[in-house]
């Protein structure tokens, strides 16, 4: 039987704009060549409803990466384009230094969503913006200047992000990255201590105290973690890791960062934000992506007296706290909290998660799936045992799933995992078609 995509009541707009072959024709000739496409034979997306994409030609897909884990709560939520379209009709641009009510009462509700301290917000464009600024303020504020990160970890693609980075893929041959350093990678797939061993956090956390103790002056700035290393391949922090390593970096002198770029807005069920499902409390907390559910807006969030140390110099954003970026940043919280996205992500993970599993035990190539409520990773892999990168298959399967209309991530060292990251307003039959199509694609 074919596969079929569940009903869907939104009917998209007649496209009438230029050829996919034109539109293709204009990129390859206007745009720069490091822009690339996902796909060898790209889909073109020309409209979005909550959890679904049409392309030129009418064709709907379920888009199970939410536009890189940016789309939160559904593309083009009626309740946050009404907010959008509202200040749009008001004014579209002005800078922090104006007062304007949005960029204000945004940053209360989004300091409610957080543990005591982490009181005071920095609005910025990007999640590279945000951890660069959150590098600076720990720096600015210890008097410290190095800076602990993992391997396997992306924060950003931005000079001073790209030093976080530990992915060669995603690092150019310039200078960047002065004064940090990159701890072990906590994988208990490819790492040393594994899923059945207990003290895995402990003994991964050990190993930013010796990068403190051998790498650096024995001051350090501060540590930067992802709670689920996203473009990493969805590898989430053992149990008792966050917590020993921000010991180990307090005790240096340093701040603790959470990038909760992807993990953060109830996307991993248990919590709102992802550090909480491991017991810490950070010094600062970066957050972007679904923050504003697909609009260009980001933040640092941290404590007065931290946020002070900033204010020694000028530090001035043109774009940070616009006001149609915060209108939509706002509705888009607003709608994550009254109709519980988080209570949502926690119930279709599981069943998400399950499924996954079941795959597992039917697909040998599967060597490890992992993750929290609606941020999973698939580990494609030639042979269990010696857990070798099946990347040329993981592109095949990619392919695959979009031709079968379901869009995914795919991403990890070796390109060999697939992300399944969907929009929170997706259903319980958007879950069953997810695991159809990758059944099918895997076969």
């Amino acid at each position: 039987m074919p596969l079929t995509l569940p009903p869907c009541d939104y009917q998209p707009h007649a496209y009438d704009g230029p050829t996919r072959e034109e539109v293709l024709r204009l990129r390859q000739t206007y745009l720069s060549p490091a822009i690339r496409l996902y796909y060898a034979n790209p889909v073109m997306v020309v409209e979005g409803y909550m959890q679904y994409v049409w392309d030129e030609t009418g064709r709907r897909y379920l888009d199970a990466i939410g536009g890189i884990v940016s789309i939160s709560v559904g593309h083009c939520h009626p309740k946050v384009m009404e907010s959008v379209a509202a200040q749009n009709e008001r004014l579209q641009h002005t800078t922090t230094i104006y007062l304007h009510p949005t960029v204000a009462e945004f940053a209360k509700k989004l300091v409610a969503t957080l543990p005591d301290g982490l009181d005071t917000v920095y609005f910025t464009n990007s999640g590279s913006e945000a951890n660069d600024l959150a590098v600076l303020m720990a720096r600015a504020f210890t008097g410290n200047f190095d800076i602990v990160a993992l391997r396997n970890a992306y924060h950003g693609g931005s000079q001073g992000a790209m030093g976080l980075t530990s992915h060669s893929t995603w690092k150019h041959a310039v200078p960047h990255g002065f004064g940090v350093h990159h701890a072990m990678a906590p994988d208990r797939y490819r790492g040393i201590w594994g899923y059945d061993d207990p003290d895995a956090g402990a003994n991964y956390a050990a190993d930013v105290a010796d990068v403190i103790a051998q790498g650096s002056c024995g001051a350090v700035a501060g540590f930067i973690a992802e709670p689920i290393q996203g473009v990493g391949g969805a590898v989430e922090m053992p149990p008792g890791y966050l917590e020993a390593a921000y010991g180990f970096v307090r005790e240096a002198g340093g701040m603790c960062i959470a990038d909760e770029v992807q993990t953060g807005f109830g996307r991993t069920g248990d919590n709102f934000w992802g550090f909480e499902n491991h017991g810490v409390v950070p010094d600062m907390v970066t957050m972007a992506k679904g923050m504003g559910d697909g609009a260009p807006i980001a933040a640092v969030v941290t404590s007065r007296q931290v946020s002070e140390s900033l204010a020694t110099a000028l530090h001035f954003n043109t774009f940070g706290g616009n006001p149609v970026s915060c209108a939509q940043g706002m509705a888009t919280l607003e709608v994550l909290l009254d109709e519980d996205y988080q209570g949502r992500a926690l119930r279709l993970g599981k069943q998400l998660f399950a499924g996954l599993r079941g795959l597992q035990e039917r697909h040998p190539v599967i060597g490890d799936i992992r993750g929290r409520g609606l941020m999973s990773g698939m580990e494609l892999v030639t042979d269990r045992e010696e857990k070798t990168p099946a990347v040329e298959l993981t592109a095949t399967v990619h392919e695959r799933c979009k031709d079968l209309g379901l869009l995914i991530g795919k991403g990890g060292y070796f390109g060999n995992v697939l992300r399944i990251k969907p929009p929170m307003c997706l259903g319980d039959a958007d879950v069953q078609y997810i695991i159809d199509v990758l059944d099918e694609a895997l076969g």
